[in-house]
């Protein structure tokens, strides 16, 4: 695997001074020559990414994604200086899929405090512009702790409190303490999402999650399936992404046969 990778993935060298040609902001663009970054940058082999360099638009969109996604990642890295971040989760949670059934997995907090609800809410994101969108995905800050999906309680320090954010209706302030300062991997190519930097947790902190209560319901009824519980929230009017987070966590099911799902699945 490490092989192949490899192949695909080659880390874009100091000495590449196209990339400062593809990005007019000057002070942006010198971030890119310091000798240690907290975004390590990646082209994948065959992307056309690396012949269009964001300008000749092969990939067929009217404006360059990969760039958008490049000048949010610097904006959010900006805006992350230490091992601390304190903020309100939208709620938002995230479960990783790579060495499934062992997977990263933790709270998703951006480093602002408000109603950030629209950072992790797709059902309202119609009608905003791809710079907005993309501003929503990488300002989301991932912390993270190995797990068992098929045994997460094993890993009861986090899970706890990650559970809780999964199932509140509305953003929950936290505070997380990482083991190191939180960096971002950037890969030149347009079919890759916006993703915001991350760290493995240390600690984590939340005050009192306001949970929807209909969820709770299903979460404490170990004796319902989870598809049973699945449609009987969308049919009582749960937004569909409080439910896909709920069911990634793990919340729903048989007590017993309950295991935490990636949440690209």
């Amino acid at each position: 695997m490490k092989i192949l990778r490899r192949k695909i993935l080659k880390k874009v060298k100091q000495s590449n001074l196209w990339i400062e040609h593809i990005i007019n902001d000057e002070r942006v663009a010198g971030d890119f020559n310091v000798p240690v970054m907290d975004v390590d940058i990646y082209f994948r082999g065959g992307s056309p990414c690396i012949f269009c360099r964001g300008s000749r638009m092969l990939c067929g969109k009217t404006r360059c994604s990969a760039v958008i996604r490049l000048y949010s990642l610097l904006k959010v890295k900006s805006l992350v200086n230490s091992e601390r971040v304190f903020g309100s989760s939208p709620p938002g949670v995230f479960v990783g899929r790579i060495g499934y059934p062992y997977v990263y997995a933790g709270p998703l907090i951006p480093p602002v405090i408000g109603d950030t609800s629209l950072f992790d809410m797709p059902e309202e994101w119609i009608g905003k512009s791809m710079d907005e969108i993309v501003g929503f995905r990488t300002g989301l800050i991932r912390g993270k702790f190995r797990v068992n999906v098929k045994k997460p309680f094993n890993n009861e320090q986090f899970l706890s409190r990650t559970i809780e954010i999964a199932l509140s209706r509305e953003p929950v302030d936290t505070e997380a303490l990482f083991r190191k300062k939180p960096s971002g991997r950037f890969i030149f190519d347009d079919e890759v999402q916006p993703m915001g930097p991350s760290a493995p947790l240390s600690k984590i902190e939340i005050d009192n999650a306001k949970i929807d209560h209909r969820i709770e319901k299903a979460y404490g009824d170990t004796d319902l399936k989870a598809e049973e519980a699945i449609l009987d929230l969308y049919f009582s009017g749960v937004p569909v992404s409080r439910i896909q987070r709920a069911f990634s966590v793990g919340a729903f099911g048989v007590k017993g046969q309950r295991k935490m799902v990636p949440t690209r699945w």
